[in-house]
Formats: C-alpha cells, sequence, structure tokens
C-alpha cells in the first residue's frame, strides 16, 4: 500500500511516499481503505520530536491519527462493524507508528463511529480530533448547559469553531475570542466575537458585566492569564493547550478517542447543529506541502488530504 512516511524527527521536508505492506488486522479493529486524513497540530509535533516524553516513536512512522474511509475487513472480535461501512476515526493508539496517511489503516473500534451524513469525505476526516477535544471539555468536563456563559479563547480555528456551536447547541451564551477578520465567522457560528490581544479582559467584562461562568482556553499564554479578571465565582476552566492553567484552579486535557463521543458528534451534524469547515485539500503525493500550510498557521478551518 501507498503511505507517507517519516524516519527520524525534524520538519516538513523528512515526509516522503513509501510503498509498504497492507497492516495486519487485530481481533479488536477493522481496516479502513482511507478516503481522507486530516492535519493537526499534534501531528508535528509528533515529527518534530516534541512528544517523545509521552509516546513511542517507531520509525519509520506513518503520521495522522484522523480518518474517513470504508471498512474493508473486520477483526474477529469487531462484530460491530461491516465491510463497505463509512466510518470517522480518531485513530490514536498507545505508540506511533501506523497512521492515516495511507491507503489503509488498522483501526482499533473504540476509536470509530460511522460516517455522519451530509459530510464529504474531507469534512468527515477533519470532524474526529477537533470534535472530539470541544465535545469532552465542554460536556464532560464543564458541564456546559443553558444557564452558561461560556469563553472560548482561540475560537475561530478548528475546535474553536466546532466548540463555539456545541456550546451554543447546548443553549450557552458563548463569547469567542479571535481576530477582527474572523469576527462574522464567529457571529456565523453563535459567537459574540471578542478581539484577542491587549485589553482583553476589559472587552470580555464589556459584554459580560457579571463575568463568565466557562472557560474553555485553545490559546494558552496571555489569554489564559486574563482569565481571572472575567471570571463569575466559581467558574470552571480547562485548557487544551497550556498546563499552567492549573494554577488558576482549571483543569488541562488530552483528548482520547471514543467512539460514543464521535457518534454524538455524528448526531449533531445530522440535526443541523454542527458544521465542519476546510480550508484546502491536498494529495497524498503532497503532504508535506499540506503541513507547510497547516503549520504556517493563518488558516480557518481544517487542512486535509485525500488519499482514494
Amino acid at each position: 500500500m501507498r503511505a507517507v512516511v517519516y524516519d527520524s524527527y525534524g520538519g516538513p521536508d523528512l515526509l516522503r511516499t513509501a510503498e509498504l505492506p497492507e497492516p495486519k488486522v487485530g481481533p479488536d479493529s477493522v481496516l479502513v481503505r482511507v478516503r481522507a486524513a486530516a492535519v493537526n497540530p499534534v501531528d508535528w509535533k509528533i515529527r518534530e520530536g516534541r512528544m517523545d516524553r509521552l509516546l513511542d516513536v517507531f520509525f519509520p512512522a506513518i503520521p495522522g491519527w484522523d480518518v474517513a474511509g470504508v471498512v474493508e475487513r473486520p477483526g474477529v472480535a469487531a462484530p460491530e462493524f461491516a465491510p463497505g461501512d463509512e466510518v470517522v476515526g480518531y485513530v490514536r493508539e498507545d505508540v506511533v507508528r501506523r497512521g492515516t496517511f495511507a491507503q489503509k489503516v488498522a483501526a482499533p473500534v473504540r476509536t470509530l463511529a460511522r460516517r455522519p451524513a451530509g459530510l464529504s469525505w474531507a469534512q468527515a476526516a477533519a470532524l474526529p480530533l477537533a470534535g472530539l477535544t470541544a465535545y469532552q471539555t465542554l460536556v464532560h468536563l464543564l458541564g456546559v448547559g443553558g444557564d452558561d456563559t461560556v469563553l472560548v479563547h482561540g475560537a475561530s480555528g478548528g475546535v474553536g469553531s466546532m466548540a463555539v456551536q456545541i456550546a451554543a447547541a447546548r443553549g450557552a451564551r458563548v463569547i469567542g475570542t479571535a481576530s477582527p477578520r474572523n469576527h462574522d465567522y464567529l457571529r456565523s457560528l453563535g459567537a459574540e466575537p471578542v478581539a484577542y490581544g491587549d485589553g482583553l479582559a476589559a472587552r470580555v467584562r464589556s459584554v459580560a458585566p457579571d463575568g463568565v461562568t466557562a472557560v474553555l482556553d485553545l490559546a494558552g499564554g496571555a489569554a489564559l492569564a486574563a482569565t481571572p479578571e472575567v471570571a463569575a465565582p466559581g467558574v470552571r476552566l480547562v485548557s487544551v493547550v497550556d498546563p499552567r492553567v492549573t494554577r488558576y484552579g482549571g483543569r488541562y486535557h488530552f483528548v482520547r478517542p471514543d467512539g460514543a463521543d464521535l457518534a454524538a458528534l455524528g448526531e449533531l451534524v445530522e440535526a443541523g447543529k454542527l458544521t465542519v469547515e476546510v480550508a484546502r485539500v491536498f494529495p497524498l503525493e503532497q503532504a508535506a506541502n499540506a503541513y507547510r500550510f497547516a503549520e504556517w498557521g493563518h488558516t480557518r478551518g481544517k487542512i486535509v488530504v485525500e488519499v482514494e
């Protein structure tokens, strides 16, 4: 099978296309023919060696955790899926070796859900990691509901745009920080936009004088540091980018695969309450360019690689 690999830690220039054996399918996995895979910041952090203390990487390594594709063969202990089923997945395992930038991937059942109706292959591939990050923090950790005023730092990015929609779908009032050029976009998703940068706390207080009751931090740094100034008593706070959140009484969270949560995201999509924005699509052979474009950091929406 054709796959993108890298043989050592470093930049996107290390990525190359290679022919590899088809992956073996364990009892609790299914073989998925990949239609599309999405780029995430964690991918290049792993490739650059910045996650080495957390994850064992075996070279040559295939990058990618997000996938959308078609089941070819289920494992002997995986009756949940059948050949021909269209699926999406956040296919993270405990080691980095066989990612989703390949024609086929052996995906553990726990990482998969059925592809939501109405999403293109590119949109489906862009949903899992970003969507799960937003869903798990807002629903399981922050418990956001109709009585909340939620502040999302970095609201126009891949995770932030989904977080805005999920919080709004749960009845919350949503305030989102972003650059002014993305304010109309945030309004279209259901958020009240606020510009980030110097004076952030005052701007948030101007629209929420009683403070915010829940905060999802996707920016870290100065945005996180300003949070106590805009917090209502008893505020709940989660960051997925800055472990220093514990200094402010919050929690740090790293998303995990969960088929049930992924299915819940699919229900929001099919109900018209969650959309997925794709900024650009590259062919598999241009995976290095896909990563360069994503690492540039000025895109709105996800970067996707088409495999088939």
